[in-house]
């Protein structure tokens, strides 16, 4: 008999279950299992909650009684509403297609050529990222609109429908498929193409079978992202559509329109089908994904090559033109004082307390909201994320957060909304009080925003080695202090991209907060939703300028202000 076969029995009182594990956790452990709880239920509260009061309502009629499958037969027996998901579809495949070719061509550009001012190309092509959906409607309209100053050039075609969808839609996502088709072309090795070129293998023959495998599976990951961004969006259809009715529109006209939010509930979970069909198309290929890169790799640089680089210089420049001309459309139609029959410049159009009742509050109620949003958001980020990484024991709890973290990104902002309607309205509900208020806008849109911020932050803590939390242990340093001293200053990064990313996303946004906003708290990216509609077409384009101006003015401090930071608390990163 060895040591290993003598067990020693449980003590008094002891299971030696699950129970018994848990009389024996330490302080930190508690206050880690309280914390990784704690935020279980905040997504369940804010997200799975809100998502199965949805649910719920599209089997129930006006007054809540229970009518089963009867809403989906009157939908899917309504010949226009089945329309919305073949327009849906169309537009979402086609927007994919343009922008996918587009932003390939762009991205090849910016890494596999050597043509000049591709620091300047790529932070222009970041521009779209720092305005609402609803300013390159609003541009669209100014220039191919019924007066617009170059309506010639559609050939007798209307830019109220299918065309002004997918143009508007291609700069809206333009930078989101741009930057993962950057970061899939960066990731290549050398040696692949030294060896192609000692075969003599030809460069279209390369193209097909070295770039293009390499680089398959961000191109996937951009194809689905476009096609998401695009067939939940709801505020270029909404501006520009006319006729043209998809689901995202459909949802806020059953909703706003005719008040029957049964059959609401109903459109959103039918949008919902392609947004988690997309995601977990998306998860497939990133489980698929292999690393491209080993310990050998050489790293690529391109050769110059005049006939390609000047190819690819035009590109972009004609890339550049368009995304500089949508928005710079939008700030001259904002400073013209009667378009197009005065185009002198003044900003009476900025008055803005002169047409909406709102005036100026919705702007700063907009700012207010996303500084609450990128503070609030960051902490519970962070935590949850540390919860996740960093947490001792309890891998099926944390396993189960990390899966509730990922589910924000499959539902459209639209669908959540109207859920929070659905859920916090209710009377009985203990939470009700937050409805109508600033803090369900900062909890709704954290939420929408919540996956991206959390992978963020999870790659972030993923880097840092865990012997530091076994020095904190051997040492018996508090985790608390060790995650303050330790991974708030290397994490600093990526805390400080993710409060940014929360904001500038809180500043845009329209689709996840038009159903939730009080007078009190109307927001600024719904101003120019309601100014549209009213056909104030150049205060609304004020509107979102100001929404530009705000996001491009904090940005640029907060860049100025990470690099003080990064001098103080990162030094050691250039060393």
């Amino acid at each position: 008999m060895t040591a290993a076969d003598i067990k020693v029995p449980p003590q008094a009182g002891e299971t030696g279950g699950p129970l018994s594990r848990l009389r024996h956790l330490g302080s930190e452990s508690w206050i880690m299992l309280a914390g990784i709880i704690a935020i279980v239920i905040a997504l369940l509260a804010f997200l799975a909650l809100p998502l199965y009061a949805l649910l719920k309502k599209s089997v129930e009629d006006d007054k809540g009684a229970f009518v089963g499958a009867a809403n989906f037969e009157e939908y899917f027996s309504s010949p226009g509403l089945v329309q919305s998901i073949t327009n849906s579809l169309t537009i979402a495949v086609l927007t994919m297609v343009i922008a996918c070719i587009l932003a390939f061509l762009y991205a090849y550009g910016l890494t596999r050529t050597c043509m000049p001012f591709k620091k300047t190309f790529r932070a222009i092509a970041t521009i779209p990222i720092l305005a609402p959906s609803l300013l390159p409607a609003i541009s669209l309209i100014y220039l191919f609109g019924n007066q617009g100053l170059i309506k010639g050039l559609l050939m007798g075609e209307s830019v109220y429908g299918p065309i002004g969808i997918m143009i508007a839609m291609v700069f809206y996502i333009f930078p989101h498929v741009m930057m993962i088709m950057v970061t899939a072309l960066s990731t290549t090795d050398a040696r692949l193409y030294e060896a192609a070129e000692a075969m003599g293998t030809k460069p279209m023959r390369v193209f097909f079978t070295v770039t293009l495998p390499g680089a398959i599976y961000g191109i996937v990951s951009a194809a689905v992202v476009a096609f998401t961004l695009t067939i939940t969006d709801f505020g270029v259809p909404k501006v520009i559509g006319g006729q043209y009715n998809v689901l995202a529109t459909d949802i806020y006209k059953q909703v706003i329109g005719q008040q029957n939010f049964s059959m609401g509930a109903v459109v959103g979970l039918v949008l919902l089908i392609p947004a988690l069909f997309s995601f977990v198309i998306d998860r497939h290929v990133q489980k698929k994904q292999v690393a491209l890169l080993s310990a050998r790799a050489v790293p690529y640089h391109p050769k110059p090559h005049k006939g390609r680089d000047m190819a690819f210089l035009i590109f972009c420049l004609l890339m550049t033109v368009f995304l500089v001309g949508i928005l710079g459309t939008a700030a001259f139609g904002s400073l013209a004082k009667f378009w197009p029959y005065d185009l002198s410049l003044s900003l009476v159009h900025y008055d803005f307390d002169r047409v909406d009742p709102n005036g100026w509050s919705s702007f700063f109620n907009s700012v207010q909201m996303a500084a609450l949003t990128a503070v609030v958001g960051v902490v519970i980020v962070f935590l949850g994320a540390y919860f996740v990484e960093k947490g001792q024991g309890f891998g099926r709890l944390r396993a189960f957060f990390h899966m509730l973290a990922m589910l924000p990104m499959a539902v459209p902002g639209l669908v959540l909304g109207l859920a929070y309607v659905f859920f916090f309205s209710r009377p009985e509900n203990p939470l009700s009080f937050l409805y109508s208020t600033m803090a369900i806008l900062v909890v709704c849109t954290i939420v929408h925003f919540y996956t991206v911020s959390h992978l963020t932050m999870l790659t972030a803590l993923k880097q840092i080695d865990k012997e530091f939390e076994s020095v904190s242990a051997s040492l018996k340093v508090p985790f608390y202090k060790t995650m303050f001293r330790v991974h708030v200053p290397i994490c600093l990064p990526a805390i400080s991209e993710v409060m940014m990313y929360m904001f500038v996303n809180a500043m845009t946004t329209v689709s996840a907060v038009v159903f939730l906003y009080s007078p009190d708290t109307k927001l600024a990216a719904v101003t120019v939703l309601n100014l549209d509609d009213v056909g104030d077409q150049a205060p609304a384009a004020a509107m979102a300028m100001m929404i530009v101006i705000t996001s491009l003015t904090v940005r640029l401090l907060h860049g100025l202000l990470m690099r003080t930071l990064n001098a103080r608390h990162s030094a050691w990163r250039t060393r």
